[in-house]
């Protein structure tokens, strides 16, 4: 218990899923939590419940592709809390039906870029305004990023993730910054429940079935995922930096 005790945190994509899990978990640990979404009744659920338990939260309705909500977002967490110490890019969105390269649509692709990719480094930009030595950054990237194993769109945007981290982490060592990333594999959550198997493309999940044997493999929860956020957001992680976590059970292997 209080592994974050008197630390700020802004977790992105707060108000379902892995942001919630996270979330609970960080005010259960002492943390001053902020959490944002676009969803505004499912943002302010999640603070209800984080109130009840005696936590300390505050919910900032948010559209991480808009550079000056980010902004606003960093600052309303200063604003109410005295100070930044943690930011979890948690807020996503998935491609419709896991298009290949070959069929992809432009439209799809700006919209996932713009908040997967775009969005992301637009928080962390903000945020490193107000950071200081000894902040923790945390990417939820996706095993898709790291394998290929997804829709073409999505995969971009989650590897250009993987990329980011380890720029901002190279960038930032010196100052003792750090930032790393989490690769989720299947994650049983809202949004991954609700694709739509009619619309799935063969060929892509023909492809991923070839170098994924996923007999027997769990798929991640919410918590799973979590907690890997809380250790790398946590002074337990300060000695890692630009690191890349694959957290699929071994299903990629």
């Amino acid at each position: 218990m209080n592994r974050l005790e008197g630390k700020t945190a802004i977790i992105t994509g707060g108000n379902s899923g892995v942001g919630a899990a996270a979330a609970k978990m960080f005010a259960a640990e002492g943390a001053n939590v902020v959490i944002s979404a676009r969803r505004v009744d499912a943002l302010e659920k999640v603070a209800d419940e984080i109130r009840e338990d005696g936590g300390k939260v505050l919910a900032v309705p948010t559209d991480i592709s808009k550079n000056e909500d980010c902004r606003a977002l960093v600052q309303a967490a200063v604003d109410t809390f005295g100070k930044l110490d943690i930011l979890v890019n948690n807020a996503g969105v998935l491609d419709t039906g896991l298009k290949p390269i070959t069929k992809y649509q432009d439209d799809e692709l700006t919209k996932i870029l713009s908040i997967n990719q775009v969005g992301t480094m637009q928080c962390i930009r903000a945020a490193l305004e107000k950071m200081e030595s000894g902040a923790s950054i945390v990417n939820v990237a996706s095993v898709a990023g790291y394998n290929g194993g997804g829709g073409a769109a999505y995969v971009s945007s989650k590897a250009a993730l993987i990329g980011i981290t380890k720029h901002t982490a190279l960038l930032l060592a010196d100052k003792a910054i750090r930032c790393n990333a989490v690769c989720p594999g299947t994650i049983l959550t809202p949004m991954t429940a609700g694709m739509n198997p009619a619309e799935l493309d063969m060929g892509m999940m023909g492809a991923m079935a070839k170098h994924n044997d996923l007999k027997g493999v769990s798929p991640c929860k919410a918590e799973d995922v979590a907690n890997i956020l809380l250790f790398l957001a946590s002074d337990e992680s300060k000695a890692l930096t630009g690191q890349i976590m694959v957290s699929d059970f071994g299903a990629s292997l």
